[in-house]
């Protein structure tokens, strides 16, 4: 299908252009533009959701082919839920550093710090074309904007959620309310966001933040829908869990199919950023990040939602930092760089954009920036450089229907959550032979020296990176 015979479904905006050129050479002295970079992050997606990592049952045709062109992330982590994990995104270190330790309410007036500058700005400064389409959710004020904080374009919508259908959004800052799809009407600007910079001498950064497949999952066009008629998907045993009552697997069955859906509609809508880049034959210079803002549960573990869930068809919280929280898929496309076909076996967080896009862009990295990440570029180019990351670490404060102070180290083969909140709470798992996080080992002897060594490097962490000021 062409994007040309696609029948618009909202009033997009239009984007106006830039004039001023940009350009770096290479070694024969002839002008090479700087790689475009498309940034798609998805809402609520779990690593599980996508064909590529073995779901056999959900329709991604277009992220699956993302990993037969680029690599495949498989340890890819974050915090559990929205706001904070887009501040890391943004700037390059842990949100509790940045004072986002939950989802911003729209009860509250902050958001990503004025005096810190953001992946945009140094993109910008580094001579890209700035946008960003769809969802912010750092911050709803005007000082919190994101053409505050780098960005030259923005079309979409400042606080966490909104409409899948008949949505309303900032166009041309100002809010409009528009007929369609949100995923669509988002998808239709972003092509038209590609189709008019490629032809600029400045290269583009685009961030594509959609909604989908945040809750609610309907409704989806029906083209989405048909791939999952009359199917039953495999689904977590939730029978062992004593919180949830009256929850049945036809009422999951039901939840998976529309979760899914939201999903390929999402996925179609990448089909169609990818066959503008080919159209415009700008494919090769275009770096294509696809990933989620955090994971997400839907009965595993018994939960619904992602760090701040409910225990199924209950209102009981459960605060938690599981791998199927904090673990997001990460597919990296990079023609002239990543090998096709490839897997990462090696950890990586989301504060490791900030300085990878600065590598890209050729920019310097200063200690002002306050980074924490280490750029990936060595491990797309197959390289695993001495400094690596052996472990992860994070922090989850929710205060938000219940009062959680939880930090996480995560090593290949074991996790520790320290939650400060109550220690009772504690948790730590051996995830080489419990890779589902079923059985708590914290204060057994047998794992003493483990839990120790843990310890340390957590308390020491929380100490360095000033996270303990939240407890």
């Amino acid at each position: 299908m062409q994007i040309e015979r696609r029948k618009f479904l909202g009033k997009s905006a239009k984007i106006l252009g830039f004039s001023t050129a940009f350009s770096i050479l290479n070694k024969c002295g002839s002008a090479v533009k700087k790689p475009n970079i498309l940034f798609i992050n998805t809402d609520d997606q779990a690593q599980w959701a996508v064909g590529a990592y073995g779901n056999d049952d959900i329709h991604t045709p277009n992220m699956d082919r993302l990993a037969k062109e680029g690599m495949l992330f498989k340890y890819a982590f974050t915090t559990p839920v929205c706001s904070p994990s887009r501040a890391m995104v943004m700037a390059g270190c842990y949100s509790h550093q940045v004072g986002i330790d939950d989802w911003i309410s729209s009860k509250e007036t902050i958001g990503f710090p004025p005096n810190r500058k953001s992946i945009a700005d140094m993109l910008r400064e580094n001579g890209y074309i700035t946008g960003l389409i769809g969802k912010w959710h750092l911050g709803k004020e005007e000082e919190y904007h994101p053409k505050r904080h780098g960005f030259d374009y923005f079309m979409g919508f400042l606080e966490g959620g909104n409409n899948p259908l008949n949505p309303t959004l900032e166009v041309n800052d100002k809010k409009q309310e528009l007929e369609g799809y949100l995923t669509d009407i988002l998808g239709e600007d972003a092509v038209k966001f590609i189709r008019t910079y490629s032809n600029s001498d400045k290269p583009f950064a685009l961030f594509f933040h959609t909604r989908a497949p945040h809750k609610p999952y309907m409704p989806v066009p029906d083209e989405d829908m048909a791939h999952y008629k009359d199917k039953k998907f495999k689904v977590p045993d939730i029978r062992s869990y004593s919180e949830i009552k009256d929850f049945t697997e036809e009422h999951l069955q039901k939840m998976y199919c529309e979760y899914y859906a939201s999903i390929t509609s999402v996925d179609r809508n990448i089909g169609y950023l990818l066959e503008e880049l080919e159209n415009l034959a700008i494919e090769d210079n275009t770096i294509v990040i696809f990933t989620g803002d955090n994971g997400y549960n839907l009965g595993r573990h018994g939960l619904e939602t992602k760090g701040n869930a409910i225990f199924l068809g209950t209102k009981t919280r459960r605060p938690n930092m599981f791998d199927s929280s904090v673990l997001v898929p990460l597919i990296i496309r990079y023609p002239s760089v990543v090998k096709p076909a490839t897997i990462c076996e090696e950890m990586v967080s989301s504060i490791d954009y900030f300085p990878t896009f600065m590598e890209i862009a050729g920019a310097k990295q200063t200690k002002e920036l306050k980074l924490e990440g280490i750029s990936m570029m060595p491990l797309l180019k197959g390289e695993k450089p001495d400094n690596w990351h052996n472990a992860v670490f994070d922090g989850y404060d929710m205060h938000h229907g219940a009062t959680a102070n939880m930090r996480m180290i995560r090593t290949k083969d074991w996790k520790l959550i320290l939650h400060f909140e109550e220690s009772s709470k504690n948790e730590l798992y051996d995830l080489k032979n419990d890779p589902g996080e079923l059985k708590n080992l914290y204060d057994n002897e047998s794992y003493s020296n483990i839990q120790k060594q843990l310890e340390s490097r957590l308390k020491e962490w929380i100490s360095r990176t000033g996270t303990n000021k939240r407890l």
